[in-house]
């Protein structure tokens, strides 16, 4: 693998080469590369991951700069999976890495081949298009691990794991329960990660109000209609308040689910 033995160096120590086999053969799909998703990935990577494809729509606006892993001034306005893309495989140059910049739907949600991975993590934001993920991903033989709310949040102390119908105190949880109730239950069990803790936002600015915001809206390419005119900032009723620490270590917990799932 070149590189391969001392990238992984402290990581095989740990848990011997055949788990580092396992771990590089593994295909995990990522849908999200924001506050929590662009954590999860570069833990995956860093874990040595050797298949890994990242879903996400939007462009890196001056605002994800507090909390996504590649926002930075340098790439605002840059599409987040191919800016996420490039500092993977700086990390290693060796994984195999697919950026899609699309919105997962009930629309498109053929066209990912969920199937065909061993792990899908769920990092999306969208009520609607989460609760159409977590449907389909429990219909396939790939073990599910999906992320609630990370906003809001300031105790890092108070985030936890626990199966989907048991997370407790997270208002993003309590939603889709209702919604999954009333449409098409998930087939199977599968863990989450949240944290009980509901903060208030005391800016008094809710909404994104920035001219730097490049979220996706035209020209975006013939193939993804789903992407003209599209902006999420302006279609968010409220914008909550999030800070780094907590929002990657809900990304970290989530890689640390599929590192401990394969050692299993």
């Amino acid at each position: 693998m070149g590189l391969g033995k001392g990238l992984f160096q402290r990581t095989e120590l740990l848990l011997g080469d055949e788990w580092m086999k396992r771990i590089a053969a593994t295909r995990v799909i990522l849908f999200g590369v924001g506050g929590v998703g662009s954590w999860c990935a570069e833990s995956l990577i860093r874990s040595g991951i050797g298949y890994l494809t990242i879903v996400d729509s939007d462009r890196i606006c001056v605002t994800n700069i507090n909390r996504q892993l590649m926002a930075t001034t340098q790439t605002v306005g840059q599409v987040k999976v191919e800016a996420l893309k490039k500092r993977l495989i700086e990390i290693n140059p060796q994984a195999e890495i697919h950026a899609i910049q699309m919105i997962y739907s009930k629309e498109t949600s053929e066209s990912f081949g969920l199937e065909k991975h061993d792990y899908i993590i769920d990092a999306i934001d969208s009520l609607e298009n989460k609760a159409e993920l977590i449907r389909t991903a429990t219909r396939t033989p790939a073990v599910l691990f999906s992320s609630m709310g990370a906003a809001l949040k300031m105790d890092a102390s108070k985030i936890q794991v626990a199966e989907f119908w048991q997370v407790k105190g997270c208002p993003l949880g309590a939603a889709l329960r209702r919604k999954l109730k009333k449409t098409e239950c998930p087939a199977k069990k599968f863990l989450c990660v949240y944290s009980p803790e509901v903060l208030e936002n005391k800016g008094g600015q809710t909404s994104c109000g920035t001219p730097q915001c490049f979220c996706p809206k035209a020209n975006t390419g013939p193939g993804n209609p789903e992407l003209l005119n599209h902006e999420w900032c302006s279609m968010k009723a409220r914008i909550n308040g999030t800070m780094a620490h907590t929002t990657a270590i809900f990304g970290f917990t989530l890689a640390g689910l599929v590192m401990q799932d394969i050692c299993r």
